[in-house]
């Protein structure tokens, strides 16, 4: 049976491949929360643990919309955190924290990203939780690590910090002028989620073979040297600037806007050669090899391309390019992501319905990884606040109305 030949109404019957994994997120802003949403997105169960009044942290950021309760909800919260439960529960009284203890000896993932040496402090470390649960599995996400000795353990971090220090900014920068700052949105966030989880999925396997839980330590300083792959490599052989790589790597002007167009191979420069009416280009000795053609990228290639390319769209010169064998992709800003095709077709944005009374939803990617047996269901909205204290004290930990009232007047649950 062919990939496409089973709707999703068929492909139900399969499941999803995290169905029945209980996670415990002690969370803010979006590395780990990106993490445990994909988590989700599989099947996991997440029980999202946040601070009475405030929650995470993620809800204070712009733009935001106002919940049904009028309360702001900020963008970072809105895109990390569908088919997730909210609790509130206060970290620092004593019965709240019982009530997070309680949770994690019935998870199968407790993860936190706290500033190192906090969740320990609080009772919550590693050690704590494998001490009541030592099938769980222990998942951090830090900018520097938790097990090992690091200079920077101390600093705070966010995605462009691990960016930087990465040399993800120097990757190609002009000299003179200023390194960019998070050029790439929050990568430092995702990249790190990603990471965090593959190191889930297999500490689950190995808990599958052995019985055992154990630690999965992600640092985004580490996530981001790990995407700096190219530029750390070309470094080693000599290649300072990545800039300086002998190819055609670049960006070239349309009518309607930027292509990019990667050559690095006498086929294709040849084809390229002849599609934009330079056949020339093949026997002139200026442009033997991929050195040459960027040596005389500026002078010859791109007042050639361009010409060729001044009357075309975007997507027209792609496709005429890529007919030939070319690879090249038009430069798109997110409206034009937006209205692709493609995009569309591969249900890569998940549309939440606002309740502040704007009619245009929130807009948020999906999941990229496509299973040919598990069907994409639609993604759940977002938690508001504490929106699930009482379920899960009631459903999860066997509390009574009177013991859930209790709770809520002595400030451990919010």
């Amino acid at each position: 049976m062919s990939v496409g030949e089973v709707g999703d109404e068929g492909l139900e019957r399969f499941g999803k491949p995290l169905d029945g994994v209980r996670v415990l997120a002690i969370e803010q802003m979006q590395a780990l929360p990106y993490a445990t949403q994909m988590l989700a997105r599989f099947g996991a169960e997440v029980i999202k643990i946040e601070s009475p009044g405030t929650g995470d942290s993620g809800r204070t950021s712009l733009p935001s919309m106002n919940d049904p309760e009028g309360r702001k909800v900020g963008v970072t919260f809105l895109r990390n955190n569908m088919g997730k439960r909210s609790i509130t529960v206060d970290l620092k009284n004593p019965e709240g924290l019982e009530i997070v203890r309680k949770l994690a000896a019935k998870a199968d993932i407790v993860c936190e990203n706290f500033k190192p040496g906090v969740a320990g402090r609080l009772g919550l470390g590693y050690e704590d939780i494998a001490a009541i649960n030592p099938r769980a599995i222990y998942l951090s996400v830090s900018g520097f690590g938790n097990t090992s000795d690091s200079p920077y353990t101390s600093w705070p971090a966010y995605a462009p910090i691990a960016e930087g220090m990465a040399g993800l900014y120097e990757f190609k920068r002009a000299p003179g002028i200023a390194p960019i700052v998070s050029p790439l949105g929050a990568l430092g966030d995702t990249g790190s989620a990603l990471f965090a989880v593959i190191g889930v999925l297999a500490a689950l396997r190995h808990r599958d073979a052995t019985g055992q839980g154990q630690y999965v330590d992600i640092a985004m300083f580490d996530a981001m040297v790990a995407l700096n792959d190219a530029g750390i490599s070309y470094w080693s052989m000599g290649l300072k600037d990545p800039g300086l790589a002998p190819l055609i790597n670049h960006s070239f002007k349309a009518f309607d806007g930027y292509l990019i167009i990667q050559c690095a191979r006498p086929h294709m420069f040849k084809a390229l050669a002849e599609l934009v009416g330079h056949p020339e280009w093949v026997d002139d000795p200026r442009l033997a090899g991929p050195q040459d053609w960027f040596n005389h990228l500026e002078d010859i290639i791109r007042p050639g391309v361009e010409t060729w390319a001044a009357d075309k769209s975007r997507v027209q010169a792609c496709a005429a390019l890529s007919g030939v064998g070319v690879a090249s992709g038009p430069i798109y800003n997110p409206g034009d992501v937006i209205e692709d095709e493609h995009v569309r077709n591969r249900k890569m944005l998940v549309a939440m319905e606002r309740t502040d009374g704007v009619p245009e939803p929130v807009l948020s990617p999906g999941n990229p990884v496509k299973l040919s047996k598990v069907a994409e269901a639609p993604a759940s909205r977002v938690p508001w606040l504490g929106e699930h204290t009482e379920e899960i004290l009631r459903d999860e930990l066997g509390l009574s109305p009177e013991e859930i009232a209790r709770l809520t007047e002595s400030g451990a649950t919010g």
